[in-house]
């Protein structure tokens, strides 16, 4: 591995700014992937870096030492650990960052298997709980409208907890046109539906929709689908929106399984 310990150096320089410009890493079509934790579930899932830049002084900690030895033919580098500072956003963790390469699956020409659909959702802790919400129900597609938080930003991965990697993401989605391109039901949560989530038939392939954290989801995606309420007997504000995801996500699979 090649060692680093100068900020002039130009590789440096890259990694400076494609951890902190968004719109760096979109042009380059990267993620970066920080944490033992985050490398080891996209290594899992068949996934390869394209480089993988390391702390000094985590580089012989047995844990990064494993998940090097499953990329060998990786192009690696070694940090100053005042260099990878310079760079993390975790506050504490052993230093391993990877740049991966980031999916651009093309999206079907229907809507027609049970999805996902977000609506400027801006909180990244709300998007990648989300994320791992569908991930661990069984959920495949997620589309993002171009509001949305960035699902490939940090704070969004962190969150998603390597749910990413199980799932195809089509970001600045037109929902409309989707809406419009659709065979199966559009359902959303409101706390005005007359029928809970509880009485409704999701056996079948269905499209969950989720709005703005304040505003709601957009009238034009709301008509036409299906509402449904989520019995709240207690008091307080209504339910965050990843909560009620993961709430409607296995509540298909609970009724899915008893048949």
């Amino acid at each position: 591995m090649k060692r680093i310990s100068s900020r002039d150096n130009p590789f440096f320089k890259t990694l400076r700014q494609l951890s902190t410009d968004a719109g760096a890493r979109r042009d380059a079509g990267v993620a970066l992937l920080e944490g033992v934790h985050l490398g080891d579930a996209y290594l899992r899932s068949g996934g390869v870096p394209k480089q993988v830049v390391v702390g000094a002084s985590a580089f012989d900690h047995a844990e990064v030492v494993e998940l090097l030895a499953r990329m060998p033919a990786v192009e690696g580098w070694i940090l100053d650990d005042a260099l990878f500072a310079a760079l993390s956003q975790l506050a504490q963790g052993l230093s391993l960052l990877m740049i991966a390469e980031r999916p651009a699956p093309t999206p079907p020409e229907r809507l027609a298997r049970s999805s996902v659909v977000l609506d400027r959702i801006q909180d990244p802790g709300n998007v990648g709980s989300i994320l791992r919400s569908a991930a661990v129900a069984g959920l495949h597609d997620v589309y993002l409208s171009r509001e949305c938080a960035s699902a490939w930003s940090p704070k969004v991965l962190r969150a998603g907890m390597g749910a990413h990697f199980h799932l195809s993401l089509f970001e600045e989605s037109d929902l409309l046109a989707i809406k419009g391109r659709t065979s199966i039901p559009w359902i959303a949560t409101s706390p005005h539906a007359r029928a809970t989530i509880h009485e409704t038939d999701l056996r079948g392939d269905v499209a969950w929709v989720f709005g703005h954290e304040g505003q709601g989801l957009d009238p034009a995606l709301l008509r036409d689908a299906t509402a449904v309420r989520i019995p709240q007997p207690g008091h307080g504000e209504s339910l965050n929106v990843a909560a009620s995801a993961a709430i409607c996500f296995f509540e298909q699979v609970r009724q899915r399984q008893a048949g």
